[in-house]
């Protein structure tokens, strides 16, 4: 049915392109992405929209390819769990958990899950191979019409390739035996071109439990394309297994009983799985433009933790945990662009509708013994289905002025088909309506003024919109609204007066009516009361030359939950201040290197900032040499061997021995310094 309806939608938009401009072609100009610096005057709709280029990313030394998305301003990743587990993400404020309120697409495909065994908007880019990506582009906050759920701080793009220019055959070795090896090409199939690509990565990690982390990528994509034309089908596969070594209580550490990188349970860890085909197609016709995007796949995921040790249950039962997710997925998206000339000046409209289904079948949560089940807390299967319609209008009046007005219209049905409580099954649907608009004045000596404001939204979980019955307790639970709204706003300045200089400025408000809290010692986001917050964003970007790139990007946030009692509270986990510059030098061959270094300041772990998390400071460093066919690269992450902590949080856990429940922080230690040695084959 849901097929059907998107054939039908694709047919709607499709049938006007035969019957105008008949026999018409236009060539696709081509368009080299240069990456943060390139100028964006006259088309970027805020001071917090930009793009990096695949050169950027590579060029960054990085341990996880979720660091990825530090190239965004202001996003920090960390981890606080396995090397298979989603990265914990940092952004405006907000500890984002594993992806809540910042939405990620690979390509069309969204890759955040709502109602997640974890969490929701969960969101793991394991799947992901870097040297496949040409171009993340990043939009901040909520003002953009053609993104909707779980977008209000953001959302990024990770475009992957048409194709590779050269075949690659890559191999990694480092400490902790660490090793990965990929190999790439593109050939060509039939009228199109078709690029393969094997990834293996294999880690231990410093840690004393072995991380025995496994991962395996694949990928095919066949690309065509002509003068109107350009389709890309993309199958996807990932599948990772590991061992985990989750925040330990620093008590633990000071008292002796584990060192910095030990472990209480030593049965933690998971396995995950996640295959996707994706249909791309974009087709030119004139002034017009039709994207059809459409998506299908199948995830599981199999997680366990033990956060608070043996707070809940005496040894040797334990607090240990499994979470448990499965489910198929189908989506997609028919946007048109229309542009036209009115008033003297160019014109564009853009209409657009996105479908989204999920089917998850035994969303699990369990109580475990060293991975041995005894006891089902809650187990449910869940259809859930998005639909949304969105328009959005840039017009021009007048050479310095552009108005962008937008708006979108969301309806998310929740169905909890069955669960182990028949009174927690339930049936709902919900419909919001989030306008934007934002105005451009200029350029004028080469700069460009923005305003920004917009509403948005996030979902909450289906299970605690039609929760009745609480299944840990058995007593009544109340439900929680299925959709929330925040609101956004945001000035901007874009300088780009001294030639290869571009400069940023933003200063950014963001209130929700109901913020998703972190809870450290359940591993999963709740609802709680509303949140505001207000920052100011800068970035410079400077390219000397071709073969020199220096950038710098800081940030400084307040945000606190509307509370009556006290009159507000600090959010746990929001990161006030970050800081992250870099310079890169390196032409097409000869000697190249990078320099990095990222901070996050020290953030509130509870609401009354009795207890604060330590300020992190890491410095990665690349040098290499590279010629036409083969290059060599040496990385030294966590260069100068800091020993802070990836994450930190504060509830009460017991350890065996403890009489009673501790409150603590909890941590997790940036690793140490080590060195990994690339060799890479251009063929």
């Amino acid at each position: 049915m849901i097929f059907r309806h998107v054939f039908c939608l694709t047919c709607l938009f499709a049938l006007p392109l035969t019957a105008q401009n008949a026999g018409e072609t236009t060539e696709l100009k081509e368009v080299i992405i240069e990456g943060k610096a390139e100028s964006l005057i006259g088309t970027a709709p805020s001071a917090s929209k930009g793009q990096t280029s695949t050169k950027e990313l590579l060029a960054r030394p990085f341990s996880r390819r979720g660091e990825l998305l530090e190239s965004v301003p202001g996003v920090i990743i960390t981890q606080h769990s396995g090397d298979g587990k989603a990265n914990q993400y940092f952004v405006r404020g907000a500890n984002l958990d594993h992806g809540t309120d910042f939405l990620m697409y690979v390509d069309g495909m969204p890759v955040n899950f709502r109602n997640h065994a974890h969490g929701q908007g969960y969101s793991d880019l394991n799947f992901i191979i870097p040297e496949l990506v040409g171009e993340l582009e990043y939009w901040k906050g909520n003002y953009y019409a053609q993104h909707g759920d779980l977008s209000s701080s953001g959302a990024a793009r990770f475009k992957l390739v048409d194709e590779l220019p050269q075949g690659i055959a890559t191999s990694t070795w480092g400490e902790y035996e660490f090793s990965r090896t990929l190999i790439a090409d593109t050939i060509q199939a039939g009228e199109g071109r078709l690029t393969m690509a094997l990834e293996h990565q294999f880690y231990n990690g410093p840690w004393a439990l072995n991380s025995d982390a496994t991962r395996w990528n694949g990928l095919l994509r066949w690309h065509w394309e002509d003068g109107t034309d350009r389709i890309n089908i993309t199958a996807m596969g990932y599948q990772g297994d590991w061992m985990s070594t989750d925040q330990v209580p620093q008590r633990a550490i000071e008292a002796g009983i584990i060192d910095r990188f030990g472990f209480i349970d030593p049965t933690n860890g998971g396995n995950s799985r996640r295959y996707s085909l994706s249909f791309d197609w974009t087709h030119e016709d004139g002034r017009a433009t039709t994207r059809t995007s459409a998506y299908a796949g199948f995830y599981d995921l199999d997680l366990f933790s033990n956060f608070t040790y043996f707070k809940d249950n005496a040894a040797p039962a334990g607090d240990q945990f499994e979470q448990q997710d499965q489910r198929w997925f189908f989506g997609g998206e028919l946007a048109r662009d229309w542009r036209f000339d009115a008033l003297g000046h160019e014109q564009r409209l853009t209409l657009g509708m996105q479908l989204r289904a999920e089917w998850m079948n035994g969303l699990g949560l369990y109580n475990t013994t060293a991975r041995d089940r005894f006891n089902v807390v809650r187990k449910d299967d869940i259809f859930q289905a998005s639909y949304g319609l969105f328009s959005e209008l840039e017009f021009k009046p007048l050479s310095w002025l552009r108005v962008i007005p937008g708006v979108r219209a969301d309806l998310i049905h929740f169905d909890v088909q069955r669960s182990t409580l028949p009174e927690n099954a339930g049936v709902l649907s919900k419909g919001i309506v989030s306008p934007k608009l934002s105005i451009v004045f200029g350029p004028w000596a080469d700069t460009e003024f923005y305003l920004n404001g917009g509403f948005g939204f996030h979902s909450n979980d289906a299970r605690g919109v039609n929760i009745v019955t609480d299944p840990s307790t058995g007593g009544a639970a109340d439900k929680v609204d299925p959709l929330v709204r925040t609101y956004g706003a945001e000035f901007g300045i874009r300088n780009e007066s001294i030639p290869k200089l571009v400069n940023t400025l933003s200063l950014w408000f963001l209130r929700s009516d109901s913020e998703l809290i972190y809870v450290g010692d359940a591993g999963n986001t709740e609802p709680g009361p509303s949140s505001q917050r207000y920052g100011v964003e800068l970035a410079s970007y400077w390219r000397p030359a071709d073969w020199a790139m220096v950038d710098f990007e800081a940030t400084w946030t307040d945000a606190h939950l509307r509370t009556d009692a006290p009159p507000s509270q600090n959010i746990p986990g929001s990161v006030p201040y970050t800081l992250n510059a870099g310079i890169t030098l390196g032409g097409a061959e000869g000697f190249f290197g990078s320099l990095r270094g990222r901070y996050f300041g020290p953030r509130p772990l509870n609401e009354t900032v009795d207890v604060e998390a330590r300020e992190s400071f890491q410095v990665n460093a690349r040098v290499g040499y590279r010629r036409k066919n083969w290059e060599i690269a040496l990385d030294c992450l966590n260069l100068i061997n800091r020993s802070d902590n990836d994450i930190e949080y504060y509830y009460d856990s017991q350890l065996p021995g403890e009489a009673a429940p501790v409150f603590d922080r909890h941590i997790h230690p940036i690793e140490p310094r080590m060195f990994r040695v690339s060799v890479t084959l251009r063929f």
